[in-house]
C-alpha cells in the first residue's frame, strides 16, 4: 500500500528525527550524487563520458606505442629482405663457379683413367663429397698436374665458402619470418586498438559528444597556460644571461639573441651551426601543418609522429633514427626549461610520442588518428606526460 507520508527534504541538513544511521545514509548518497554528476552511467550501464574519454586516450597512446614498434619491424623486414636478396644471390653465383669447376675437374678426373684400365665413373665423380676425396680415394692426385691440383684446392674452398653462404642465407631467411610475423602483430595490435577506440566514440550522444569537446578546450587552455609560464621562464633567464654578458663586456653587448630564435633558453650551449639547422627542420615541419595523421607515414602526404621528426630534420641534412626510441638517443638530453626550437620533445614513459619544438612551450606534432600535423602547447597531455627532451645533431 503506497504511503501518504510527505516526504522529507532532501538538502544536506539532518533532521533532529533521524536516527544515525538514516542521516549517514543520506549524507553518503547526496556525496556519491554530486561526485557522479558529470559522469552519471546511463540506465543501461554504458561507461561514463570520463571513462570513455580515458579509456580513449589510453588506447590512442596504446596504438602509438605499437605504431613505433611497427614502425621497428617494418624497417627491420626491409632491410633483412634486402640482405636476404643479397646472400641469395651470392649463393647463386658461387653455386654456378662450384658447377662449372665440378665439370672441369670431372674432365681431369676422365683424362687420368684414360692410361688406366679402370673406366671412369662421372657420376661418381659427382656424388662426391669432395673432389679431394674422391681423387684420394682412387690414387691420382699424385698424377695430377701443380695446375689440376690448383684447382682441386680453389674447388675445395668454394665448396666450403658456398654451404656457409647458404648456412648464412637460411639463418637471414629465418630472421626475416620473425621480422615479418613481429610486422603483422604489431599492425594488428594497432588496428584492434585504434578500432575498439573508434567505437566507444560512435556510442556517444551528441550530448556527450559537446561535452567530451568541452573537457578537450578545458585541456588545452590549461596546456596553453602552461606554455606561457614557461615562454616567460624562458624570457627571465634569457634577460639574466643577457645582463651577466653585458656585465662580462663592461657594459657593452648588442642584445642580439642566442641561437634558436625567440623563446630559446638553455645554458647547454649547442653548436653554431645548429639554429641554422635548426631553422630548416621547423620550415619544413610549418609546411606539413594539416596533413592528416596516419600510422607508420613518412610523408609526403601523411606523417606519424616520428615521420615528421625524422623528415623534418632530413630537410636539414641530419639524419635521425625512424622510430621514437632511437630517436631519443640521437642527440643530447637537455631540460625542457633550455628547448630551443628544432629540439625534439618526447613523451610518455615508452616514448610512444615526439614532437619537434618551436619556443614558448609549443611544438609541431602530428598528434594521433583523425587528427592533423599542428601547433601544440608541449603540455597537451599534462607536464607528467613529458619525457625528455633532446637537442639532434
Amino acid at each position: 500500500m503506497a504511503s501518504h507520508r510527505k516526504s522529507r527534504p532532501t538538502g544536506p541538513r539532518v533532521a533532529g528525527i533521524r536516527t544515525p544511521a538514516l542521516a549517514t545514509a543520506a549524507l553518503t548518497s547526496v556525496a556519491l550524487l554530486s561526485q557522479t554528476a558529470n559522469a552519471t552511467p546511463s540506465d543501461d550501464d554504458r561507461p561514463s563520458l570520463e571513462e570513455v574519454e580515458k579509456k580513449v586516450d589510453d588506447l590512442y597512446r596504446q596504438a602509438g606505442s605499437a605504431t613505433e614498434k611497427y614502425n621497428a619491424a617494418k624497417e627491420k623486414t626491409a632491410k633483412q629482405r634486402k640482405k636476404v636478396d643479397t646472400l641469395l644471390d651470392d649463393v647463386a653465383r658461387r653455386t654456378q663457379r662450384l658447377n662449372d669447376a665440378r665439370e672441369e675437374l670431372g674432365s681431369f678426373a676422365s683424362a687420368q683413367y684414360r692410361t688406366g684400365t679402370a673406366v671412369p665413373e662421372t657420376a661418381t665423380f659427382l656424388l662426391a663429397d669432395s673432389p679431394q676425396e674422391y681423387f684420394d680415394q682412387n690414387q691420382l692426385m699424385g698424377r695430377l698436374t701443380g695446375r689440376q691440383k690448383t684447382a682441386v684446392d680453389d674447388y675445395v674452398t668454394q665448396q666450403s665458402e658456398t654451404m656457409e653462404k647458404r648456412r648464412e642465407a637460411t639463418e637471414s631467411l629465418e630472421t626475416l619470418t620473425g621480422a615479418q610475423n613481429d610486422l603483422k602483430t604489431a599492425k594488428s595490435t594497432v588496428q584492434k586498438k585504434l578500432a575498439t577506440a573508434r567505437e566507444l566514440l560512435s556510442r556517444l550522444t551528441a550530448e556527450e559528444k559537446a561535452r567530451l569537446a568541452a573537457i578537450e578546450k578545458k585541456k588545452q587552455e590549461e596546456a596553453a597556460r602552461k606554455a606561457a609560464e614557461l615562454a616567460e621562464q624562458q624570457a627571465e633567464e634569457r634577460e639574466r644571461r643577457e645582463e651577466a654578458a653585458r656585465q662580462e663586456s663592461g657594459g657593452t653587448s648588442s642584445g642580439a639573441p642566442e641561437a634558436g630564435g625567440s623563446g630559446s633558453s638553455g645554458s647547454s650551449t649547442p653548436d653554431p651551426s645548429y639554429g641554422t639547422k635548426a631553422d630548416k627542420a621547423l620550415a619544413f615541419a610549418r609546411a606539413q601543418i594539416g596533413k592528416p595523421y596516419v600510422w607508420g607515414a613518412t610523408g609526403p602526404g601523411s606523417y606519424d609522429c616520428s615521420g615528421l621528426t625524422q623528415a623534418a630534420w632530413k630537410a636539414a641534412g641530419v639524419t635521425l633514427p625512424r622510430v621514437t626510441y632511437d630517436q631519443v638517443n640521437a642527440g643530447t638530453t637537455v631540460p625542457v626549461s633550455q628547448a630551443l626550437p628544432g629540439d625534439l620533445v618526447f613523451f610518455y614513459d615508452d616514448l610512444s610520442h615526439v614532437g619537434l619544438y618551436i619556443g614558448n612551450g609549443m611544438m609541431i606534432h602530428a598528434p594521433k588518428p583523425g587528427a592533423y600535423v599542428r601547433e601544440e602547447s608541449i603540455y597537451y597531455d599534462g607536464e607528467s606526460s613529458i619525457h625528455s627532451v633532446v637537442r639532434p645533431a
